[in-house]
């Protein structure tokens, strides 16, 4: 698998919440969890982003144990930092004291520099209609499409 190839997506992001607002954020990792993630073994499933002190962290992230590492080896689920600019982090901050928003990560990804990025969003928690709605789009759109190939 090539290090561009890697794509690793949050699903229940976009359907558990309406996102608003998105960021491209650089993470600190060590030696075996850039490696883990350039093989694909990473996780978004049930992760979330705080502000503390004026910095960015991403809470709960999967990153699977570096099978050729020693005991430098990482810890799976260790709060990693998030690299922003300072306006960035004051508008997170701002958004992410309101009640109901949240920082969500959506997406993971290697650049063309082979760095590891994270795309996170300002999301406001969908509520049982509302994703009752986004499954019928998604259902009627994938009708439309049928309906043209024929």
């Amino acid at each position: 698998m090539n290090s561009k190839d890697i794509n690793i997506k949050n699903r229940r992001a976009t359907f558990d919440y309406a996102i608003s607002d998105t960021f491209t954020a650089g993470i600190v990792l060590t030696g075996t969890e850039i490696k883990s993630i350039r093989q694909g073994k990473a996780s978004l499933v049930d992760t979330f982003c705080y502000v503390n002190n004026g910095e960015v962290w991403i809470k709960n992230m999967y990153i699977a144990e570096y099978f050729y590492g020693t005991y430098n080896n990482h810890a799976e689920r260790r709060d990693r930092k998030l690299l922003l600019n300072k306006k960035e982090i004051a508008k997170l901050e701002k958004n992410g004291k309101e009640s109901g928003f949240t920082i969500v990560p959506m997406r993971l990804f290697i650049n063309d520099r082979g760095l590891a990025k994270l795309v996170i969003g300002i999301g406001r928690g969908k509520k049982e209609y509302d994703k009752r709605q986004s499954i019928k789009e998604r259902e009627d759109k994938r009708n439309m499409a049928r309906m043209f190939e024929k």
